[in-house]
């Protein structure tokens, strides 16, 4: 079972996101709002994947996936979300420690597994 924790500054996105995600299979195991709130619940929580929003409100999300991948020595796979599209951040996002991208419009659990696998295949594992 694939355990997500997400991190967004819209309390309706992160309670659409964990009943789409919930229904498709995917245990959400904790959300957070901020970036300190985010940093928190990874420690404590331990999620295989975290959706982070490029946008925080006034913080950055591309520069908190940095923070987590410190944090977790870079064990912990993370997936950028916004609701902007996928081509105006794409040489953020690869120039990130996040797996990839994903579009708040497609977000699914069958689209995060997708991402992952991908991932997955392109290291071997």
């Amino acid at each position: 079972m694939l355990r997500c924790l997400i991190v967004d500054d819209s309390t309706r996105f992160l309670d659409a996101a964990r009943a789409v995600l919930e229904r498709d299979g995917i245990v959400v195991v904790g959300v957070a709002s901020n970036g300190s709130e985010a940093l928190g619940a990874a420690a404590e929580l331990r999620p295989d994947v975290m959706l982070v929003d490029i946008d925080l409100g006034g913080e950055s999300g591309l520069e908190l996936t940095g923070r987590l991948a410190r944090q977790s020595g870079g064990a912990l796979q993370m997936i950028l979300v916004s609701a902007h599209a996928g081509e105006d951040y794409a040489d953020l996002v690869a120039a990130s420690p996040a797996v990839g991208f994903l579009p708040k419009t497609s977000l699914s659990g069958r689209a995060i597994r997708e991402l992952l696998d991908g991932v997955s295949e392109l290291r071997g594992t």
